[in-house]
């Protein structure tokens, strides 16, 4: 008895000298395998400060805040991602049971004997308990692996929640847009019908060729095909919010008439920072940092394993007596199995895991390098699209201005109705230019917002 108590002291010593990968070395290894980061973003030509969290709330839109709160509640993907942390973390529980030991309770009841002989009975009752000694700190590396693989789905869940309110927060602006397209289209459709009724008296007149007439009409017809297209987007739009929402897709949810004003741009803060910040970009380091942990437990699994077992019960023909000092036995052993011969299974592990660890350390470097992507042409988009919407109000006031002396014109008979229309159909695709361009420039911001790493709430 005394030697077993010494193996399994001696087996405990050793369990506590394993080591296993810690996630910061993993980290370092992983960030190595970027290129050079600069300490300040290319395109950010303005005064950088720290990156603020809330940007639903710099919109001004309750509306929208409220939308985003019900699709973070009700939305199916979020709910899968979840469900998917949870799973993580229960898989994370079951990797360190192992390092636990294992007791059970065995009890039976049983009555024999020979065909022409007397019968008996037979109880027993007793305890039964195992343990893996972990002396190379394979169950740990494996545990660690769980663990790490559960944060890196918890990262990613914070991440789908912030996607989730930017894929929001766009389909709401599309869905504006479409209408505000549709107002623009209507707004056309009623102007050419004031054209077609005065070209028709003027036809009647002789003032009209017939001609003029055709062109009025043409020009009607394509508007009323532009007004069904523009009605038939904001439908499809607000049924693509409805589902966001985890609504059922009937395209009844109501708006507000107007897109909201498109706020100064996100400060970027540094590049460097942005690895920490970006929950996805975290995921991707935890998971080179589990990678790690398996290929230590793929290593450790080609050394002897040492499991301690013993138990202890009582037999006896009687059940008042299963329990009696006198019936009850002990058994306790040791065993040691050393992997010889298993065709290069385990080797083949090994190498998997290491080329599973040098995968997880490219996605991590190429999502790093994305992300770095999406804020600096975030930047620069942002840019052009502010400079882009400067140019499109100009023109839309000049087209207004040249519209006026087009119909003065015209009803002096100066210039024909082909000028008036052409001149007529630049105004609205100016204006129908502006909406586009709004939106894209609140799309930009919010795509800004979320590649930044900033918290919608």
């Amino acid at each position: 008895m005394i030697r077993y108590i010494s193996i399994c002291l001696v087996a405990l010593s050793l369990g506590g000298c394993a080591t296993i990968t810690p996630p910061e070395d993993a980290a370092r290894v992983a960030q190595e395998a970027l290129p050079e980061i600069p300490d300040a973003w290319v395109m950010a030509s303005e005064r950088v400060g720290e990156v603020e969290v809330g940007w639903i709330e710099k919109l001004s839109d309750p509306v929208l805040m409220g939308l985003v709160q019900e699709a973070q509640a009700n939305n199916n993907n979020l709910q899968a991602a979840a469900a998917n942390v949870e799973r993580s973390w229960a898989l994370a529980g079951q990797a360190g049971a192992a390092l636990s030991p294992v007791v059970s309770l065995n009890s039976s009841a049983g009555r024999g004997g020979s065909i022409e002989g007397a019968s008996s009975d037979t109880y027993s009752v007793g305890l039964q308990a195992s343990w893996e000694a972990d002396v190379w700190g394979r169950i740990r590396a494996g545990e660690q692996a769980a663990v790490l693989s559960a944060q890196s789905a918890e990262a990613d869940y914070v991440y789908s929640q912030y996607s989730l309110a930017a894929a929001v927060a766009r389909a709401y602006f599309l869905a504006i847009e479409s209408g505000l397209q549709a107002d623009v289209a209507q707004q056309n459709l009623d102007a050419l019908t004031e054209i077609d009724r005065i070209v028709g008296v003027q036809n009647e007149f002789g003032l009209a060729t017939s001609q003029d007439v055709a062109l009025s009409k043409s020009d009607l017809a394509r508007t009323r095909a532009s007004l069904t297209a523009a009605q038939g987007a904001q439908r499809d739009a607000l049924r693509a919010l409805e589902v966001l929402l985890g609504r059922y897709p009937a395209a009844d949810l109501h708006v507000r008439e107007g897109l909201p004003d498109v706020p100064p741009q996100p400060q970027p803060g540094i590049p460097s920072e942005l690895l920490e910040r970006r929950p996805d970009i975290v995921a991707a380091e935890r998971t080179v940092a589990a990678a790690f942990n398996s290929l230590d437990q793929a290593k450790a699994a080609r050394m002897p394993s040492i499991s301690l077992t013993g138990s202890l019960g009582g037999s006896s023909p009687d059940l008042v007596n299963v329990l009696n000092p006198t019936n009850i036995a002990w058994q306790a052993a040791t065993s040691l199995v050393a992997p010889l011969i298993d065709g290069g299974l385990r080797e083949s592990q090994v190498q998997q895991a290491s080329a599973e660890q040098k995968q997880a350390i490219a996605a991590y470097a190429q999502a790093s390098l994305e992300a770095f992507q999406e804020v600096e042409s975030g930047l620069d988009r942002n840019i052009v699209l502010r400079e882009r919407a400067a140019s499109l109000r100009i023109a839309a006031d000049e087209a207004d201005k040249a519209l006026r002396v087009a119909r003065i014109r015209y009803d002096e008979g100066e210039t024909d109705l082909l000028d008036v229309l052409t001149i007529q159909q630049r105004v609205f695709s100016s204006d129908a230019d502006l909406v586009s361009i709004e939106r894209a420039r609140l799309d930009e911001w919010v795509g800004l917002s979320l590649a930044l790493g900033g918290d919608w709430q």
